[in-house]
This record gives C-alpha cells, sequence and structure tokens, in this order.
C-alpha cells in the first residue's frame, strides 16, 4: 500500500513525521505500507495541489497532508476522494472537505492548555502574553491561538496578548517578526510559541534583553528537549506522533477493506512535558 504523506512544514518537524512513520508502518497489520515523503519547509498551493495530483497519478493508495486551507487546496482533496483515495489530515485541518478524516492534536485543547500553564505566571496588571504562529493559513494554528486568547483571558484577564504570525518558522524572518513586535512592545511577560522557530523566538528575545518568562512550546523534537533542559523554554506540549501515523495506515487499511480500524478521527491527547519528564514522553 503506497501512502503519500504531503508536508509543508520545517525540516525539525518532518524529521519527526519522517521517524514516526517508520515506527508505525510496523505497528499496523492487514497489509505492507511503503510511504513516499514529499516535504518543504514552504509549499505554495500550486505545489500543494501538483503534489496531490502527482500521488493520485502513481496509483497512491491514501495521502496524508499538512497544508495551509485554500480553496484551490480544497478542490484538489475533493478531487482525490472523487477518485477513492483517502485524504487523512495531519496536525491541521481541512473542514467542511471530502478528507476521509482528521488525525492529530486537539489543537483547541492545546491552546487552553498552553493559556492554563501561562496563567499560572501572569500575576500582576499590564501583563503581556506574545503568541508566535507561522502561518496565518493553517486551520491547527488558528485554533489553537482562538482557543489560548478565549481562556487566559478568562483565566486571568490582567494584561494583553499580542500576535505575531507570518515567519513560517523559518529563523531569519520570524526573528525579525518577533524583534519588530517586541520592539514596539517593550516586554512581554510569556510567549506561547504555536508554531515553532523557538530558536529564533529566543534569539530576538535575549536582543531586546527580554528572560525569564514562561515559554510555551509544541513538539518533543531534539531542539526543543535540548531547550528545556537548558531551561530557555518552560514547557512542551507534546502529542504522540507514533500514535497519528498509526491510525493514519490504519485509517488507509480500513478504507481498502484491510482493517478494522472504524474512528472517523483520532485526537491525540496534549501531554505536558518539562525537563524532568522528557525522557519517560520521548523514549
Amino acid at each position: 500500500m503506497f501512502v503519500d504523506i504531503v508536508v509543508e512544514a520545517p525540516r525539525r518537524f518532518t524529521r519527526e513525521i519522517r521517524t514516526a512513520s517508520e515506527s508505525a508502518i510496523y505497528q499496523v497489520s492487514g497489509g505492507v505500507i511503503r510511504p513516499r515523503f514529499r516535504f518543504q519547509e514552504l509549499m505554495t498551493e500550486d505545489e500543494v495541489v501538483a503534489a496531490l495530483c502527482r500521488a493520485r497519478k502513481n496509483n497512491s493508495q491514501g495521502v496524508r497532508l499538512k497544508a495551509r486551507d485554500t480553496p484551490v487546496v480544497r478542490e484538489a482533496v475533493d478531487r482525490l476522494a472523487g477518485a477513492a483515495i483517502p485524504v487523512f489530515t495531519l496536525v491541521t485541518d481541512l473542514p467542511g472537505t471530502a478528507r476521509a478524516a482528521y488525525i492529530g492534536l486537539d489543537n483547541g485543547n492545546a491552546g487552553r492548555t498552553a493559556a492554563y500553564l501561562v496563567a499560572q505566571g501572569l500575576k500582576r496588571a499590564g501583563s503581556v502574553a506574545l503568541t508566535v504562529r507561522s502561518q496565518d493559513g493553517f486551520a491547527g494554528e488558528t485554533e489553537r491561538f482562538q482557543a489560548f486568547c478565549a481562556e487566559l483571558t478568562k483565566l486571568r484577564p490582567v494584561g494583553r496578548i499580542v500576535d505575531v504570525a507570518g515567519g513560517a518558522d523559518l529563523r531569519a524572518d520570524t526573528a525579525r517578526r518577533v524583534s519588530e513586535e517586541l520592539g514596539r512592545t517593550g516586554t512581554v511577560s510569556a510567549v506561547y510559541s504555536i508554531g515553532g522557530g523557538n530558536r529564533a523566538i529566543l534569539a530576538a528575545m535575549a536582543e531586546h534583553g527580554i528572560g525569564d518568562v514562561t515559554f510555551i512550546a509544541h513538539d518533543l523534537d531534539r531542539e526543543n528537549r535540548q531547550f528545556l533542559q537548558e531551561g530557555a523554554i518552560t514547557f512542551v506540549l507534546h502529542h504522540d506522533l507514533i500514535a497519528d501515523m498509526r491510525a493514519l495506515f490504519g485509517g488507509v487499511l480500513k478504507h481498502h477493506g484491510l482493517s478494522a480500524w472504524s474512528a472517523p478521527s483520532f485526537s491525540s491527547d496534549v501531554q505536558i512535558a518539562g525537563p524532568h519528564n522528557v525522557p519517560s514522553l520521548h523514549g
């Protein structure tokens, strides 16, 4: 079973997806999975559509997709579904399309969890929380942001939330955008890194002399594990990518009548990682 995995994400995250995929293929039964990876740090909607068309021409049995939510991408997903090729969205959804299922983190719950953690450190009036998103077009990041804002306002209505979006998790662009915002804001009391680019965010904060803040990030990749151990970030919101990929492959096999997997969607639990429980969460 050939499964095409099309992802727009920085290399730090696509490395994790590849590793999780290669582990999960041995944990499903009913067929032999052969993943085909198409990773880019930035993908235009035309490049996404071309990758989906290529999957169809190459007789794909299923597609896993992480892409921005645009009308053109939605149409391409619906065309694949019409050709009996199931599309599973991962981490960020395309609701309202004919995709087979969303598999990945419960983004709303992740945003609320981040707000709860941040609220514990915002005790004074005038506190500023900085959120950093990679792109406006990823529905998953928007869900996290909206849930974070609503929950933090409810828990600790003592300050304001400043949002930076568009750096695509790329170091130079993210650092520039965050630095510009810090120049206007002056200081922050907490950071919620919704997408990534944490090295760039920390560099911009250091440039402005900002430290000792609650810093919440996502994904236990190698970089974030290092930052946790060093104390540069406070918590990482972790979810099990291997479980995600196992559910994806099970869904593909189910579509072709080779598995009993039946869940219409699969939401990963949010786990809170600190410097002392990283080994237990990530092996």
